[in-house]
């Protein structure tokens, strides 16, 4: 057998192991995820705390890079803080996401996609909070 042969024997034995191994870990990584519990109110509260503590960092780091006083800037952060509030859309609260979604899955049994038991189901598990997406903001 050829030097070049062996060489594209290997690789192949190589990535089909490499796929092998991606689909056998992939289950395993899925299945440790959803053995995760949501984040309590304390977690919550711990996070926002940190995010202060991180905010307050900052703007005493630029303060004193800019040799401006701490508070100067801390108003001046916070004041491009609410423009940018203000310039984003109002996010829909958990009943317009759920009646988006109830319209959403309707069209879907009008369509003929889904059928009404399937709509149900995810309707269901949606209230349930099984369905991700929605409960905490992303950033």
């Amino acid at each position: 057998m050829s030097r070049t042969t062996r060489k594209k024997n290997l690789l192949v034995g190589l990535a089909a192991a490499g796929v092998l191994a991606v689909g056998v870990a992939a289950p395993t990584v899925a299945m440790a995820a959803d053995n995760e519990t949501p984040p309590t109110a304390g977690a919550d509260a711990d996070r926002e705390q940190r995010h202060a503590e991180r905010q307050d960092a900052f703007a005493e780091a630029l303060a004193g890079e800019l040799g401006v006083d701490t508070a100067k800037v801390t108003a001046a952060l916070e004041k491009i803080r609410e423009q940018h509030r203000a310039d984003r859309p109002e996010r829909p609260d958990a009943a317009d996401r759920q009646a988006a979604l109830k319209e959403r899955l309707d069209q879907a049994v009008a369509d003929g996609t889904l059928t009404r038991e399937q709509a149900d189901a995810i309707t269901a598990a949606a209230e349930a909070g099984v369905l991700g997406g929605g409960a905490r903001p992303h950033r």
